[in-house]
């Protein structure tokens, strides 16, 4: 192909005409993010569309650098004990909220002290499990939070203590549920008014950015914060965030010139993915992601693991990545990415074998398909190229094992709440890495993480990856948690992995600079620049 298909050139007129109010106020950098956020709550948030903004706005202990690896942040390097347990960090004296008044140590108690309280519902507050008493206090079992290890020992002087030694703890503290919010502002408002503080022109925040402006289905714009301890290396003075969900809008807003950058890895067009991935602005790098299926274990017959395996044993892997997505990305049968820590190695999962699958579905009581009932597959519409994997996925099981399946698509906050609700059979999910650790997978289906989704549970399972969270030799850790994996894919079944995402970056090289391929696909918008 040496040129692009001409319905994209047909709507340059009307994507010039649709930007012209933009245009008049260009931003100094315009980032496609993908679909509408949800929140910017860090209590509440939990993809990384949200995270993108939710660092800009807000800063924790530490923060990511442009190459995705933990820095300090609004603290100093920490300090730790000699079996790895406590962490005690210093708060930089200049360090500031957005309204002039000092980021304190106690900002952090009762910012975190907010993200386990169980009122909060925090889908994420098990990342915090690792501190000492929170999982108690999360979960309900004890209502003191004064037993967790959070303390401000002084303005500026927090010290934390963890249930076992975390190798990869100072990453967890780069992640945005660890961020502050302004509490004493937040706390001071009325329970029907709380809403009114993440509005722009309200939100007090310490990060990079303010919150300028946000028109839903239009743009959120971000101003530099003069305030921000580090705002001397923050080149970009405004930021316009572009919530685009359509790639064939999102490509052309790129190739007019009238967005800069674009990070989202499902916005590529797949009838001109092979064509745009051989341009000098294209960049990809595997990072740690996983697209994968969940099944509802809660529902007949998905409660069964042969049913479960069997509907794994047909997915054609291969198929789906070079027919459907196009973009080079390797066929998934572990949840946990290759490359992910250092040395560890997945489990080999399940492979494709019709003959087994079609023996197990018949072992479970329906041969040849009979009697099954019909097959509801829950996936979201934003994206093309995720219909056109849940019509494949359907042939597969209807050719090799005689099923109905019935495709539901829903807009993204809907397809996010039915999943939540657990209202679905199987449902695409994707899951990208927090930190580059096999646990940020595999602790995704302990029984009290609020990211589960999938109605499984098994005290097993739970104890394996508590086990292995305790154990201070890496080589028998990473066996425990290999045993844990091997459990959820191959024995269980509870997932099916199918393919690993690449990380993927639309940006002119010679011109924008900090942009950084990654493991863990972090842009910090502070890092960014022009040439």
């Amino acid at each position: 192909m040496k040129s692009l298909p001409v319905f994209f050139l047909s709507l340059c007129a009307l994507l010039f005409a649709g930007c012209s109010e933009r245009e008049a106020k260009r931003a100094d950098l315009v980032f496609i993010n993908g679909a509408e956020i949800g929140s910017i709550d860090p209590s509440q948030s939990t993809t990384q569309k949200e995270s993108r903004v939710i660092n800009s706005l807000f800063e924790g202990l530490m923060r990511f650098s442009s190459a995705g690896r933990a820095e300090p942040g609004c603290a100093l390097e920490p300090e730790i004990s000699a079996d790895g347990r406590t962490y005690t960090f210093t708060i930089r004296d200049n360090a500031r909220w957005s309204d002039g008044s000092p980021v304190t140590a106690e900002d952090f108690v009762r910012s975190w002290r907010r993200v386990l309280l169980p009122a909060t519902a925090s889908e994420y507050a098990s990342i915090m499990h690792c501190i000492a008493g929170a999982e108690a206090f999360n979960t309900g079992k004890d209502e003191d939070f004064g037993k967790v290890g959070v303390k401000a020992v002084s303005e500026r002087v927090l010290v934390i203590t963890l249930t076992n030694p975390i190798p990869y703890f100072r990453d967890l503290l780069a992640f945005m549920t660890f961020c502050p919010v302004h509490t004493s502002t937040l706390e001071k408002l009325p329970e029907a008014e709380k809403d009114s503080y993440w509005k722009p022109g309200n939100l007090v925040g310490n990060g990079p950015y303010l919150l300028k402006e946000w028109r839903l289905n239009d743009r959120i714009r971000l101003e530099k914060n003069a305030a921000y301890w580090d705002a001397a290396n923050v080149k970009l003075r405004t930021v316009d965030i572009l919530p685009i969900e359509n790639p064939n809008t999102a490509v052309n807003l790129f190739l007019t010139g009238a967005a800069d950058l674009m990070v989202d890895k499902e916005l590529i067009p797949t009838s001109i993915a092979d064509h745009i991935s051989r341009k000098p602005y294209f960049h990809r790098k595997p990072f740690l992601s996983t697209w994968f299926i969940r099944f509802n274990t809660q529902r007949k017959p998905y409660g069964d693991p042969r049913v479960r395996k069997a509907l794994t044993m047909v997915i054609d892997r291969r198929r789906i990545t070079e027919v459907i997505t196009r973009l080079g990305e390797e066929p998934a049968f572990a949840i946990s990415p290759p490359g992910i820590g250092n040395g560890y190695v997945p489990p080999a999962g399940i492979t494709l074998n019709v003959a087994e699958a079609q023996r197990l579905l018949a072992e479970a009581g329906y041969p040849e398909g009979r009697g099954f009932p019909v097959l509801d597959y829950l996936y979201p519409s934003k994206f093309p190229v995720e219909n056109g994997i849940a019509v494949e996925l359907q042939s597969m099981w209807k050719n090799a094992l005689g099923l109905t399946v019935s495709l539901r698509r829903q807009e993204q906050k809907v397809y996010f709440e039915s999943q939540k609700k657990m209202d679905y059979d199987l449902s695409r999910s994707t899951w990208v890495g927090d930190y580059n650790d096999p646990n940020t997978f595999l602790d995704l289906f302990t029984s009290t993480n609020g990211n589960n989704r999938t109605g499984w549970s098994t005290k097993a399972y739970d104890d394996l990856i508590a086990a292995a969270a305790g154990e201070p030799d890496q080589k028998k850790r990473y066996q425990m948690l290999n045993d844990a994996e091997t459990t959820l894919i191959e024995k269980e079944c509870v997932v099916a992995p199918v393919f690993y995402y690449l990380g993927v970056q639309f940006y002119h090289a010679d011109k924008l600079g900090g942009v950084e391929p990654n493991l863990i696909d972090e842009h910090p918008l502070r890092c960014i620049y022009w040439k």
